[in-house]
């Protein structure tokens, strides 16, 4: 067995999904060892129908991980029994007015943890015990225009590439080029409740998308009256107004925060 292997970190959308058939036709080299999708439980249905396709499409290992029930699940059950979670990253309303933002920590346990621990385990390395030289290239589905977004691995063991970046490629170039090979265009991927979504992806999810539009409102009524650690009131919108009474208007109106103004790239994976 070697000591490096290159995985892709795949998000089963536009970026990543362009990489992985870039690899799988030969124009991003080497040859992947693996791709792995990071299941966190709350993705739309339209990328776990995309997935399951894309994983019979392309030429090596396709792996889909999920840490323990996933974020949906563990955390009505802990918000019920007021333990901790993985929070997303979730806008805090004190009594007083004051706004904050909950520490996010659903990427590292529901996204990172698990890609670690599969690469791992394809190392043939078993729990507790260290990678001993073993390394892995792990391949990031970011674009030139989110370059903002580039981060270096935490572990010293993985070093992340970006061959998009390496490429000069934009997410226009990523959907250019799917549409020039015949593949069907990629939806976009991210939690359908995510916190980071801006106003333009808030009213697409709810003019196109009602069972997504309902979770994230169920969603947003669960963790309004706190998690573990907190007191303040919780919300999905940045205004701290329940989701379904926000007026959606333009991003730049409002000064609000995008996905990609705030994701440390590691929501990729």
């Amino acid at each position: 067995m070697k000591n490096n292997l290159n995985v892709i970190a795949l998000g089963a959308g536009v970026q990543s999904s362009t990489m992985a058939f870039m690899a799988a036709r030969g124009e991003i080299e080497p040859m992947p060892d693996a791709a792995i999708f990071a299941d966190v439980g709350a993705e739309p249905d339209e990328v776990y129908d995309y997935f399951d396709w894309l994983e019979d499409e392309l030429p090596y290992p396709v792996y889909k991980v999920k840490e323990k029930r996933g974020l949906t699940v563990e955390m009505q059950d802990a918000i019920e029994k007021n333990e901790r979670f993985g929070t997303p990253p979730l806008f805090s309303l004190s009594d007083t007015g004051s706004k904050g933002i909950v520490n996010r920590q659903c990427t590292s346990e529901y996204k990172i943890r698990p890609v670690m621990r599969k690469i791992k385990e394809l190392h043939g390395v078993k729990k507790g015990e260290r990678m001993n030289g073993k390394t892995v290239d792990l391949w990031m589905g970011i674009s030139l225009d989110e370059i903002q977004r580039m981060k270096e691995a935490r572990d010293k063991w993985c070093n992340h590439v970006f061959p998009l970046i390496n490429k000069r490629m934009r997410r226009g170039d990523c959907l250019e080029w799917m549409k020039r090979n015949g593949y069907p265009e990629p939806p976009r991927s991210a939690c359908v409740y995510c916190p980071y979504h801006s106003n333009y992806e808030w009213r697409k999810i709810k003019t196109t998308d009602p069972n997504a539009w309902d979770e994230a409102i169920r969603v947003d009524r669960l963790v309004r009256n706190g998690v573990k650690g907190t007191r303040d009131k919780l919300f999905l919108h940045s205004i701290c107004q329940p989701l379904d009474e926000v007026d959606f208007s333009n991003d730049f109106d409002r000064g609000q925060l995008s996905f990609l103004d705030e994701c440390d790239g590691l929501c990729g994976l």
